[in-house]
């Protein structure tokens, strides 16, 4: 399938018009309404720039009944969009593409949502049937088309967000499932009605029929070693976890911030990993904003540690755009550990310096205007802490620029973590940088 472009206005050729683009992908192609230029070019005092509800809705059913079709296929991916009214994307399977065109154009122009519709219902998967109460088999061909293995990670994805287990197996040629509904989740989605729109309890108190079919066991496995047991009791009582974590991250977190949750929780505690297009033949790399940009983004994900475990507004790197020269030379060091960057300390060379003896209010000293390497920035993966990684980084800083630690110099606010570790490297005192108020 190649890429074009419809036109949507005749009498607005160019930037001006509505336009329709289809693009290709692996799994699916994008059928995306293009409306940016053609709310520029009216007059904002004469439009309304908001969607009709009607066509709001239609849009999202139809983009729903998309992407679960597009999953049931077997595409692993994840689907992003906006929610503005310049930029309409459906993402649709190849064979339906022209529908989707013809769907846009006729909701866009006569505001008829009907093939919006349709093609929804066209779409539209028996969720609700597969993901009903009691153990069947789903066979392939009668009641499913993807292959099994892919069409359990489906029904997994969709009874997740119903709150429900699935206990699914695939087989050769089927799919078992019973799925059933934990008294969490069902106390979850009762006690917050607003959250779940539409959700029905329909698994709670249901009792196999009479001549319902057995799931055939596996390997000579005991499957009924649960049958009879007296259900688990819950009680109320307030949560430990709720709150942020060391990490940065909410402790609270459902659905899929869980896995974010967790690849973050991962890389903090051992190191984010290096990618395997890169070539580090030694233990540190010092990173300019010149450098390759893989480099440069290595270090702008090795940032993002710090920033969300201490919760800075700003990352402490964001030279990706083309390799610049920048004042005070800033350049990133990275520390390797089992293919993992586990140290990082970004500095730059400054001048305008005050002597600081490290005591809790006390005053700057000694004024000193020598160029010094000064560190904005330090930070270690948390299963590397106090173990001498952070000073050999400022020792590794030290020599790179050709002076004693003692001689180089810190940001100011530096955090406790940072003050107990410039106390070890230099007893007597630090430098610290004043660009603007060298005040206490």
């Amino acid at each position: 399938m190649t890429e074009r472009t419809i036109d949507l206005d005749p009498g607005l050729r160019g930037w001006r018009s509505r336009k329709i683009h289809v693009r290709a992908y692996r799994w699916y192609a994008t059928v995306s309404l293009d409306r940016d230029g053609y709310l520029s070019a009216t007059d904002s005092s004469d439009r309304d720039d908001r969607l009709p509800a009607a066509y709001t809705e239609a849009v999202d059913r139809a983009r729903e009944a998309c992407m679960d079709r597009i999953r049931y296929d077997g595409c692993p991916g994840e689907f992003a969009w906006g929610s503005g009214p310049a930029w309409i994307p459906l993402f649709v399977p190849f064979p339906h593409v022209d529908a989707a065109v013809e769907a846009l154009r006729t909701a866009e122009l006569d505001h008829d949502y009907s093939g919006l519709h349709t093609l929804a219902e066209r779409l539209a998967l028996p969720v609700d049937g597969w993901l009903a109460p009691g153990q069947r088999e789903l066979v392939r061909g009668v009641d499913f088309a993807s292959p099994p293995a892919v069409f359990l990670r489906f029904l997994r994805r969709k009874a997740k967000e119903q709150g429900v287990r699935l206990n699914g197996r695939a087989t050769a040629g089927s799919v078992w499932v019973r799925p059933t509904l934990s008294p969490v989740e069902k106390q979850e989605r009762e006690a917050h009605p607003e959250r779940y729109p539409g959700w029905v309890d329909r698994w709670t108190g249901y009792a196999e029929p009479d001549g319902a079919p057995a799931r055939p066991p596996v390997g000579g496995r005991d499957h009924r070693l649960s049958h009879g047991a007296v259900p688990v009791r819950f009680r109320a009582v307030g949560s430990p976890s709720r709150g942020d974590c060391p990490c940065g991250m909410d402790l609270h977190a459902r659905g899929e911030d869980d896995d974010r949750h967790a690849t973050h929780h991962v890389q903090w505690a051992l190191g984010v990993p290096v990618p395997r297009n890169l070539a580090w033949w030694g233990g540190l790399a010092v990173v300019t904003t010149r450098s390759p940009i893989a480099w440069r983004k290595l270090v702008s994900r090795v940032a993002r540690m710090p920033q969300r475990e201490n919760h800075y507004d700003f990352s402490s790197w964001s030279h990706l755009d083309a390799p610049e020269a920048t004042p005070g030379d800033v350049r990133a060091y990275l520390l390797k550990a089992n293919e993992r960057v586990v140290g990082y300390l970004v500095s730059s060379d400054r001048s305008r310096h005050a002597r600081w003896d490290l005591a809790r209010g006390s005053r700057y000293g000694e004024r000193d205007d020598t160029l010094r390497p000064c560190i904005d920035l330090i930070w270690v993966a948390d299963t590397h802490r106090r173990r001498g990684t952070g000073a050999r980084l400022v020792r590794t800083l030290a020599d790179d620029f050709g002076c004693q630690v003692a001689d180089v110099s810190w940001s100011v606010p530096i955090s406790e973590a940072g003050q107990r570790l410039a106390r070890r490297l230099s007893p007597q005192g630090v430098w610290v940088n004043t660009p603007q108020d060298p005040g206490p």
